[in-house]
């Protein structure tokens, strides 16, 4: 049996989508399963001991080539794709990203039962309309990771338990120890990692605030602290360092996905806005202090048990917007320095227990 999901993006979606493939894998021990995914989440299912093959969509950079002296090279690269995504007939193509450019892939895809969510969705974009098996819809306030395991209850797939196993490797474990170490980071005390930057400028708190949260946690708990985050975050991470007065950690921009799986196993917490490295801390076990503001956590928020979500809910949240003209971003703004320290101290004071292990 052949058999293809689609999830292209983003990382949280694609974090939220490997207990499926893990329930399909359960299912289907002897199956040959592909993963079709964009570039930026790859790391999460490349060397993955559930999956045979991974195709990867470039899609962002070969729609910037093509307009640049590469222009060849993005088309060559496009034929290669086009290739690999027609060459196999598949027994089963799920849709787990139900919007148009996975409804096109999968319509575009050599399948026997295409299958997906029907109308009714949010965000879906008529992506039904390229489906020949239709599941009826969910309720969108469910958790996302749980939408995905009822898409396949509905075609006879159960789950026996949540599980991810991000594909980390000794290599990565080694390489953030070194890069902890080099950073004077030797283990001894508990590590706090602070993931402060997210893609919406609604979900953001004040620089000013994380600056005094790390400054307050390394006085009051002797922690060590470090900050994490894309290439682009960087400038950021400088301005909430340069107002600390205690020392800190700077690894933004400097590991993949996989080794930033790897330096969250190793702390004891993430405090982080909502964005893509929450559900990663979240998959390795990791406890979550989570903020948010335009969204929902019971959406979209840390899964499991043992995470905290600090969230003041004003009327106008969840606006699920991303800018904020008219509120000035109060869900962010009204969430206090002190409300985070507390529940900072909570997990430091008693570390949850039984939270799932994720070791491969």
């Amino acid at each position: 049996m052949n058999i293809l999901i689609v999830k292209l993006s983003a990382i949280g979606d694609v974090i939220h989508t490997l207990p499926a493939l893990n329930a399909i894998r359960a299912r289907y021990p002897q199956a040959r399963i592909t993963w079709l995914v964009e570039a930026a989440a790859a790391d999460l299912v490349l060397g993955h001991l559930a999956l045979d093959r991974v195709i990867v969509s470039h899609r962002k950079r070969w729609l910037r080539e093509l307009r640049t002296p590469r222009r060849r090279q993005a088309l060559t690269e496009m034929r290669r794709f086009w290739h690999d995504l027609r060459d196999t007939s598949y027994d089963i193509i799920i849709d787990f990203q139900a919007l148009l450019k996975s409804g096109l892939l999968v319509w575009l895809a050599r399948g026997r039962r295409k299958i997906g969510f029907d109308k009714g969705m949010q965000h879906q974009e008529h992506s039904y309309l390229l489906l020949n098996e239709r599941v009826p819809p969910v309720d969108m306030e469910v958790h996302a990771l749980t939408r995905g395991l009822m898409l396949l209850k509905a075609i006879g797939i159960d789950h026996p338990s949540v599980a991810y196993h991000i594909p980390t490797t000794a290599a990565d474990h080694r390489q953030i120890a070194a890069m902890l170490g080099d950073q004077g980071i030797d283990g001894s005390r508990p590590l706090v990692a602070i993931n402060p930057v997210a893609l919406w400028e609604t979900k953001l708190w004040l620089n000013d605030r994380f600056a005094a949260l790390a400054d307050r946690l390394v006085t009051q708990h002797n922690v060590n602290i470090v900050f994490t985050g894309g290439p682009g975050d960087r400038a950021v991470v400088d301005a909430i360092r340069s107002r600390m007065r205690a020392p800190s950690s700077d690894l933004s921009g400097r590991t993949s996905l996989t080794l930033l799986a790897a330096l969250y196993r190793r702390a004891t917490l993430l405090v982080t806005t909502d964005t893509g490295p929450m559900h990663l801390a979240a998959a390795v076990g990791t406890p979550v202090v989570a903020l948010f503001g335009p969204t929902a956590p019971w959406r979209t928020g840390p899964f499991g048990a043992g995470h905290r979500v600090i969230r003041t809910a004003p009327p106008c949240s969840p606006c699920f917007k991303r800018h904020c003209d008219v509120h000035q971003c109060r869900c962010m703004r009204d969430i206090s320095v002190a409300q985070v320290a507390e529940a900072v101290a909570a997990v430091l004071a008693c570390p949850p227990e039984g939270m799932a292990s994720d070791e491969h």
